[in-house]
């Protein structure tokens, strides 16, 4: 009867996981989907990548469609990571639904290995896999794939060789994991954490354990191979780029203490747990019980793990108090490197403390089983407004947001080859002019010279004088090399139906001139575009598109 009931409740799972992505592969183009660091980026970088042609090319050849070149194929990831191959095999919403569909399937077998072996062996099957299904429901930041929702996977394949298995499964899940998860945007400080477990080890047993140690060198070598472009330009040298100048670490100790907090309620964007609503209050309940009842000796690992998720929460915002700063600006690995991101286990430890939190139920007897069960449930309700399609429904959707008929028109007007002229964009994304294959001299990018930015910054520095927070914004990240207006702030994506003018524009034209700039993709219209120099052309809008879109042209 257990067995049955089991293979049930994987069926279940398994239909639920399906009906959660199977929007992208019904709706297409129509589909709705993240934009931030997503649809405002990355989406684009896959077909740029694609159509320049440079997919294998040397890591400093340069991509001419962006920033005259400037920008090389080392700002983008490697050919053999994932996600790229499957944009450069399929249609993009075929390979974006792929993608969602191989991350969440194998971050929810992790969960379900790792807790039904490691966590909590004598749990009802309806615990291994309600937490497992809800861990994998969770919302990611897209392009990262099993960097974070991976890490389940792989704990439960080190603990194996740890422990002295020697299943072939194990080693298959550490050499495959390298390829659909991010070095950097995750596996580099689950490897450091690891690799400290070992060290632990050593100094407890005093034995070395060499196939825990070669497992955890034989994936990093793994993840090295995928990230040679990454490694060759560590070892050589390079001329500064703007992660030089990346000095982020500008909060006081009131606004840190208020992150670590922030952090532990609600995560962070790139590993939201979704947790503040159920999760938190449940742990903190059950924490609260086995505090009162003396129950110390008990629950070790219901404890330990509630002091590690406070913990990376205090690691992640002191990351940012501004006492560091000066060893900042001494040590550039830390202004290139993001160390804070520790915190992306954080959504691991939650869903383990949620999974002994509803252990700690079960045995409570017929009322605490059916509290657990309500408590699986409700979390699966807090989970579905994350769902893409229904979080960002009154967003654009993937067809509206790049608009590919109606900058179709907008080349066709303009009239000469692309290649020919650059386009800068204001109140709206540049990734969108890139992804429709205008060359830009915007962009939005993790590296690229120092040189590039100062010069851009010449374009952008009237307004910038003008509005502190967008002068620190670039400045101290840069990432976004934008049109900044003071007038428009820091959003850059105001649709047809926004009434939002620009009166006050002040741009160095000249500049833009000088750097090739001949037309400006504005999604308002500025009143004082004479006063800069600049001619409306024409305006476009089309049925399609969430765009209207005003096409000055630079004088």
């Amino acid at each position: 009867m257990n067995r049955l009931k089991k293979k049930h409740l994987l069926l279940i799972a398994s239909i639920i996981i399906g009906v959660w992505v199977a929007p992208y592969f019904i709706l297409g183009e129509d589909a709705h989907m993240r934009v931030h660091d997503n649809l405002d980026s990355n989406i684009a970088w896959y077909k740029v990548l694609k159509e320049s042609g440079q997919l294998f090319a040397p890591g400093d050849a340069p991509i001419p469609q962006i920033i005259n070149g400037e920008l090389t194929r080392n700002a983008f990831y490697s050919q053999f990571y994932g996600i790229v191959a499957l944009f450069m095999v399929f249609p993009p919403m075929i390979a974006y639904g792929l993608s969602q569909l191989i991350t969440r399937a194998l971050a929810f077998l992790g969960m379900y290995l790792l807790l039904k072996k490691y966590v909590i062996k004598d749990a009802k099957p309806i615990i291994h896999i309600g937490v497992a299904l809800l861990f994998a429901l969770l919302p990611y930041w897209p392009s990262a794939m099993l960097s974070t929702l991976g890490m389940p996977l792989a704990l439960w394949a080190f603990l194996n060789i740890r422990n002295g298995e020697k299943s072939w499964k194990n080693y298959l899940v550490i050499t495959v994991l390298p390829f659909i998860s991010s070095f950097l945007f995750g596996f580099f400080y689950f490897l450091a954490a690891i690799g400290i477990f070992w060290f632990i080890d050593l100094c407890r047993k005093k034995k070395w354990n060499l196939k825990f140690l070669f497992s955890i060198l034989y994936m990093i070598v793994i993840y090295m191979l995928i990230e040679y472009r990454l490694v060759a330009s560590m070892l050589v040298e390079h001329e500064p780029t703007n992660r030089d100048v990346f000095y982020p670490s500008r909060n006081d100790l009131g606004s840190t203490i208020r992150l670590v907090f922030k952090n532990y309620i609600f995560a962070h964007n790139q590993d939201r747990s979704v947790h503040e609503m159920v999760i938190l209050p449940l742990a903190i309940f059950c924490l609260i019980y086995v505090i009162v009842k003396k129950q110390w000796k008990n629950e070790k690992l219901f404890i330990g793990i509630h002091i590690a998720n406070f913990a990376v929460s205090v690691w992640y915002a002191f990351w940012w108090w501004e006492a560091w700063t000066p060893l900042k600006e001494k040590v550039n690995l830390l202004t290139t490197f993001n160390f804070s991101r520790f915190h992306y286990f954080s959504v691991i430890f939650v869903y383990i403390l949620f999974a002994l939190s509803l252990l700690m139920l079960w045995r409570w007897g017929k009322w605490g089983k059916r509290i657990a069960i309500i408590c699986l449930g409700l979390q699966f309700l807090a989970l579905v407004p994350y769902n893409e399609q229904v979080v960002y429904h009154n967003a654009p959707s993937y067809k509206e947001f790049f608009a590919e008929d109606q900058f179709t028109e907008i080349k066709e007007y303009i009239g000469k080859p692309v290649e020919d002229y650059r386009v800068v964009s204001i109140g709206i994304h540049p990734d969108i002019a890139q992804y429709n294959g205008f060359y830009t001299l915007d962009t939005y990018a993790n590296i690229y010279p120092l040189t590039y930015k100062h010069e851009f910054r010449k374009i952008i520095e009237p307004e910038l004088e003008k509005n502190k927070t967008l002068r620190n914004y670039y400045d101290y990240w840069g990432g976004r090399v934008y049109i900044f207006v003071d007038e428009l702030g820091k959003k850059y994506e105001y649709k047809k139906d926004s009434d939002k003018v620009v009166e006050n524009l002040n741009l160095n034209t000249d500049q833009l001139k000088k750097m090739g700039g001949e037309y400006i993709i504005s999604s308002v219209p500025i009143l004082n575009a004479a006063e800069n120099n600049l001619q409306l052309e024409k305006e476009f809008d089309h049925e399609d598109s969430v765009w209207k879109i005003y096409l000055y042209k630079v004088m």
